[in-house]
């Protein structure tokens, strides 16, 4: 299985500051002794392609160090030239990922799911917007595949289950009938004015394994229903480890085995249907730092089973005389 890394991009972060930057380093070096993943470097994304969700203005203040200190800290990182090229590359690990799904039917980024940027605006440690720039290049690209594909309009869905809702993906596609969000999240979790996803399932403080398994089982079936005939060709998979039981800003209390079986179900789900899946790490703040990429490992355990399992499939296929 495909998998993209951009950790050798690191933010410089004042001494102190809370954000894990480690944690994308040390899942990467785990993966690198997994013979089951190909790992690649994500190439940056260009102006072009980020401006098919961010604002060129937003994109060049950015780009040539102009943000604003109220913009710097609403995102929460200082600007720096190494703060530009790591976003630009984390948006181009989900391009990589994106692509490599819908030629393998799963693959993944070490690190992304930067689901609180919005058009103009950063926020919540998210610079530019990673599901949102992919899902529009993979439309756009999607008249030059093969033929053999869906046809017409390559329609997106995003499945955010990081434990804070996706206010910055959910306002990029709020007009757009092409690409359904759905957010599951922690109803008095950050952000604390939050816009309206196609479907929002807001959970209360303290949920555990079962009621927020049966909560993922609904909102599952409501995005199917709501698609009828006309599934998405496409999902990018924000598989937050955030929602966990040690979690500093996460607020549910979900096991390690809990989020497995979530992750499992989702990639089950969309196996079953013929979905391809992008998927993201996005959150996760462990009170010991390893609790949290064993969280992430395990995603991209269960993310690898399921790329054996279409693999496997499409070899067995009858071919046609």
């Amino acid at each position: 299985m495909q998998a993209f890394y951009s950790d050798h991009f690191v933010l410089p972060l004042p001494e102190g500051h809370r954000f894990p930057m480690p944690k994308y380093r040390l899942l990467r070096e785990r993966i690198e002794r997994q013979p089951e993943f190909r790992l690649h470097e994500a190439q940056p994304a260009s102006d072009g392609e980020l401006a098919l969700a961010h604002d060129p203005g937003y994109i060049a203040s950015v780009a040539d160090g102009t943000l604003s200190p109220a913009a710097q800290r609403e995102i929460g990182f200082p600007w720096s030239p190494r703060m530009v090229e790591r976003s630009r590359r984390s948006v181009g690990a989900t391009i990589g990922a994106a692509r490599a799904a819908l030629a393998e039917g799963v693959a993944a980024n070490l690190a992304g799911g930067t689901h609180h940027a919005s058009a103009d605006r950063g926020g919540g440690y998210c610079v530019f917007n990673d599901a949102a720039v992919a899902a529009r290049l993979m439309q756009a690209e999607w008249h030059r595949r093969p033929a053999g594909g869906r046809p017409g309009l390559l329609r997106v869905a995003v499945i955010d289950l990081d434990v804070h809702q996706g206010n910055g993906t959910a306002a990029i596609f709020r007009d757009d009938p092409t690409v359904f969000t759905l957010s599951l999240h922690g109803a008095k979790n950050f952000p604390f004015r939050k816009e309206r996803s196609d479907l929002d399932v807001e959970l209360p403080d303290g949920c555990t394994d079962a009621p927020y398994l049966a909560a993922l089982d609904d909102a599952l079936a409501e995005l199917w229903r709501r698609h009828g005939d006309s599934l998405p060709g496409l999902v990018f998979y924000l598989a937050g480890a955030d929602p966990h039981e040690d979690d500093r800003l996460g607020r549910l209390k979900l096991s390690a085995a809990g989020l497995a079986e979530r992750d499992r179900r989702v990639f089950a789900a969309c196996r079953e249907r013929g979905i391809p899946v992008a998927v993201s790490m996005a959150g996760g703040y462990g009170r010991v730092i390893d609790v949290t990429v064993d969280v992430q490992q395990r995603t991209l355990a269960e993310a690898w089973a399921s790329w054996r399992q279409w693999n496997n499939a499409a070899h067995d296929a009858p071919t046609a005389a």
